[in-house]
């Protein structure tokens, strides 16, 4: 058997993601869905900076068993022009009584609750396009005005 090195994780970027209106589709196959839009927002880091385009949004399904299940797609506009698509999938769980104060809008540290996604993104600008062929993985939070993803690439 080889010996494999294990991956390391670099700080690719931050997102500041704004939230739109929320639009609730009610029940269906998975649980309770809704459509959080995407409002604009800010991207900064070692890796990528510029801005969260508005028009994307977060498909979110909340389980039986409390646990939204993220879907997200929306673009990001470099400070230098290119267009980098994101899709951001993932999870956010934690203690019922924290949920419900995260949910109510109440500040909850980001510790007190798992929220997690992987995420691709993709381009056709040629200074960007090394992020085709890039594994990516976050850790989030809910802000008072959306969420703030930390985004790392898988090296």
């Amino acid at each position: 058997m080889l010996a494999l090195n294990a991956p390391v994780l670099r700080p690719f970027c931050t997102l500041l993601v704004e939230a739109g209106p929320m639009r609730p589709l009610g029940l269906g196959r998975l649980g309770q869905r809704r459509i959080v839009t995407i409002a604009g927002g800010e991207v900064s880091g070692p890796r990528l900076n510029g801005r969260i385009l508005p028009g994307g949004a977060d498909w979110l399904t909340v389980n039986h068993e409390g646990v939204a299940i993220l879907d997200a797609r929306y673009a990001i506009e470099t400070h230098d022009g290119a267009i980098v698509e994101i899709i951001d999938q993932g999870f956010r769980h934690g203690p019922e009584a924290i949920m419900k104060s995260l949910v109510s809008g109440e500040a909850v540290p980001p510790e007190a609750y798992y929220m997690r996604s992987t995420i691709r993104l993709e381009t056709g600008h040629p200074d960007y396009s090394f992020v085709n062929s890039l594994v990516f993985v976050g850790t989030g939070a809910k802000t008072p005005t959306g969420v703030q993803i930390d985004i790392y690439s898988v090296e």
